[in-house]
């Protein structure tokens, strides 16, 4: 696999254009790591010219956009701990001044309301000059609220190359987050939040379809970028934007040559019950007969955007566009990984074997015994478990304990016979249907993809058996996929219904197996 993303880069970069567009490099290297500074670019340097970018506008002699660059260049070039050490001055250094805050807000806890909003014993004058002092009272306030590093986000975003800079930022706080999760980061990085979604609204990207003519820098991308199934050689890649198959995504003007996110799908004449299905080898039907749009992947290519649902967007244009473009076409589906399933069900098993361990260690304790039988569940149906005994002529080891070994096996044995397949089958489809439909996290779907489609307004339409045979399918969902639907009259009220409840809209195919 590695071997064929090689040459597949190899090839591409011998039609890539001159003119690819990346951060500049600085002029000077970073920091020796044996302590040898001269001529290098230190840690320090970067913070003057970050300090230069927020307190000095610019001047003629030294314009603002020169700190600005300097830092851009500075900023790539850090190491790791460097970058962390900055990102800590910013959120300390530059936060809100709460002095300045709370004498504000003194200062407005001091008026008088009456006098200045309405009071028939004071002069329309007197009246006029006290409104004038609330309303820039409250500007005031409405300012010293901002943080101050908030000046420069807005002049990075305005500098060549500042935004994508400001993804890289944001990137960088995220990993820093995981590790020091403290108040002053999660404020500056909710605010970066909060200013990128504004400036990577829908009005502000450009859908563009990606095909084989795209330069070769842009489809190197498409390669590197895709996230769901892995693109295997440069046939595969020209399969993927050819006839019968589409692909879009969003570009925005300030990160030119780079999809932010893009998406892929297969015109065909049914909704695909496997992925297999989607990556031919054959040539695909007529575009003319196809009546089912299936969206098969969709990859987002910066980690500093993750959590700004652009995905939702990108759906609904797409939608539209082919809906235009051809009108036959009348479902528009996915076929959908369920990444967080087999996690979730060996979770479930550890824990349970866990429990009888203690349960029998304990037998003599009623109290001990008591708590554990508080907490055990019966995973699987009584002949459930009397299928994985029969197929495994397993002997003295409970059912769970039979299941929880098969699935971690690293060989992936029972993927390789009938008798097991049949065995196991019922059971992992019913426990799928559970963990799609049932299990939440903080009232919406614990699956990450589930919860995205549902929050979009899709409803789980069918699960799929071995949809996804490959080493990553059977790893992460014992094979299984899953058709979210997307019907377009009732797009908006399932979100809603899944925002306001977390209510899960789902065919009666789905609601079968938990019967």
């Amino acid at each position: 696999m590695n071997r064929n993303r090689k040459g597949l880069a190899i090839l591409m970069r011998t039609r890539m254009k001159k003119s690819e567009i990346a951060l500049p490099h600085p002029k000077v290297d970073v920091d020796d790591p044996n302590g040898d500074s001269s001529g290098k670019v230190l840690l320090q340097d970067v913070k003057e010219w970050m300090r230069a970018s927020i307190s000095v506008p610019g001047s003629k002699s030294e314009p603002a956009d020169v700190n600005l660059e300097d830092f851009s260049q500075g900023y790539i070039k850090l190491p790791q701990d460097g970058r962390r050490q900055l990102l800590l001055s910013l959120s300390r250094e530059y936060d809100v001044s709460r002095a300045r805050v709370r004498e504000l807000m003194l200062q407005y806890l001091s008026f008088d309301l009456e006098s200045s909003t309405g009071n028939e014993h004071c002069s329309s004058s007197e009246q006029e000059s006290g409104l004038a002092a609330l309303y820039r009272t409250e500007k005031n306030l409405r300012d010293a609220l901002k943080p101050t590093y908030a000046a420069f986000f807005e002049r990075l975003n305005a500098h060549p190359g500042g935004l994508k800079l400001l993804v890289v930022l944001r990137a960088d706080l995220l990993s820093l987050l995981a590790k020091e999760n403290t108040p002053s980061i999660r404020s500056l990085e909710s605010y970066l939040k909060e200013k990128l979604i504004t400036w990577l609204s829908p009005a502000a990207l450009e859908l563009h379809q990606i095909t084989w003519d795209d330069s070769a820098s842009l489809l190197e991308k498409i390669v590197a970028y895709e996230a769901v199934h892995p693109i295997r050689s440069l046939l595969d890649l020209k399969r993927r934007l050819s006839v019968g198959r589409r692909c879009f995504g969003y570009l925005h003007p300030a990160i030119p040559g780079e999809p932010l996110i893009f998406i892929e799908v297969a015109l065909l004449k049914e909704m695909a019950k496997s992925i297999q299905e989607v990556l031919w080898d054959d040539p695909p039907i007529p575009e003319s007969a196809a009546s089912c749009a299936l969206f098969y992947s969709i990859s987002s290519t910066q980690a500093g955007l993750s959590g700004i649902n652009l995905g939702k967007f990108l759906i609904k244009r797409v939608v539209e566009l082919l809906r235009r473009e051809m009108p036959d076409i009348t479902v528009f589906a996915t076929l959908s990984p369920i990444p967080g399933f087999m996690q979730w069900l060996l979770s479930k098993l550890a824990s349970q074997l866990k429990l009888a361990k203690l349960e029998s260690d304990s037998a003599g304790d009623l109290s001990k015994k008591e708590s554990c039988s508080t907490f055990k569940e019966n995973i699987l149906l009584q002949e459930e478990e009397k299928a994985i005994l029969d197929a495994t002529k397993a002997g003295g080891e409970s059912a769970t304990e039979v299941l929880h070994d098969l699935l971690i096996s690293t060989n992936r044995e029972w993927t390789k016979s009938n008798q097991l397949l049949t065995a196991l089958q019922p059971l992992l489809m019913r426990l799928c249907a559970r963990y799609v439909l049932k299990e939440k996290k903080r009232g919406k779907a614990l699956d990450a993809v589930a919860n995205f489609h549902l929050q979009n307004g899709a409803m789980v339409e069918r699960l799929n058996w071995m949809g996804d045979n490959s080493e990553k399918g059977i790893q992460q969902s014992g094979g299984i996929m899953v058709n979210y639907v997307y019907r377009l009259d009732e797009i908006e009220e399932n979100a809603q219904s899944y925002f306001s409840t977390g209510h899960i809209n789902a065919s009666s195919k789905i609601h079968q197996y938990l019967r």
